[in-house]
């Protein structure tokens, strides 16, 4: 694999290739198994493959949360030397390469502007809004990989595409969770161990929460799930939600679910210290 800094070689590179489809997988470093799985995936399915690896600071609304990220790049590129090949292409440039200049564009998502994470994090998806159309622009990717755990993110990077008519294929993989259930996060290493060792209560939860649908309204089901969790010393639910996949409506009854969308509850727990969000499909009544 090859490791670059700068958009000019970037572009160089990827047209020295000559490699057709071209995938790209965005990340902010920490990598783990679930980043290794879109790259895989991207592997599988693109001769060409890109990989950011970049802490973007135009999405974080807490200084405190960009200046804790973690940041591995050594250890990252060791991960991505297993699955890489010669020919693919790590992209890890500085703040200043990105944003050479401030970067005012202001971005407008209807519905996903107004729930979930969007309220609790103002200007967050206007900032992922930002760096992905950066980077989509500097690679024109045919496909780009995300990861169903930012679920939220997901439909917004989907919005943008169509918002821009750009012709990039979303794919959107399945979440990766530790062998108990959590779903893995670059965050989970962050985690106080007392606290750790109870986070699978959520996965447990939302679990039971999408089998009660047959039998139990949603208020009901919302209310088991932050009791339940809540429950847990250092555990507190700061919103779990049912909404469809694309324009994220939160539904308020059983009798709101139509047939033929797709459904799934998510949710964002402040677990100690740190906030860990998952998801999960609910099947239909």
């Amino acid at each position: 694999m090859k490791v670059i800094s700068t958009v000019v070689e970037l572009q160089q590179q990827i047209k020295k290739a000559q490699l057709s489809p071209v995938g790209y997988v965005a990340t902010m470093g920490a990598l783990h198994a679930g980043h290794l799985s879109l790259v895989t995936s991207a592997v599988k399915q693109c001769p060409l493959v890109v990989i950011s690896i970049f802490v973007n600071p135009t999405q974080f609304n807490d200084k405190n949360d960009l200046k804790n990220y973690p940041r591995t790049l050594d250890d990252d590129l060791k991960l991505l030397v297993e699955v890489l090949r010669e020919s693919d292409i790590v992209f890890a440039p500085d703040e200043k390469e990105m944003y050479p200049e401030e970067d005012k564009r202001e971005f407008h998502f209807g519905n996903l502007e107004n729930v979930m994470e969007a309220p609790l994090r103002p200007g967050h998806f206007n900032g992922v809004a930002q760096i992905v159309s950066k980077f989509f622009e500097i690679i024109n990717p045919d496909f780009a990989f995300f990861g169903q755990k930012d679920f939220q993110q997901v439909a917004v990077v989907k919005e943008l595409v169509r918002q821009t008519g750009s012709k990039i294929k979303i794919v959107a993989n399945p979440i990766i969770r530790e062998k108990d259930g959590l779903a893995m996060s670059s965050r989970n290493r962050l985690l106080d161990p007392k606290i750790r060792k109870q986070a699978p209560i959520i996965f447990k939860t939302i679990s039971s929460a999408s089998s009660m649908i047959s039998e139990h309204d949603i208020p009901e089901i919302k209310s088991f799930v932050q009791n339940s969790i809540n429950s847990i010393d250092g555990f507190n639910v700061e919103y779990f939600e049912i909404v469809d996949d694309t324009e994220l409506f939160p539904v308020q009854t059983r009798d709101a679910i139509k047939k033929g969308k797709r459904y799934f509850g998510c949710i964002a727990v402040h677990a100690g210290k740190i906030r860990l969000i998952d998801n999960i499909e609910i099947g239909l009544v």
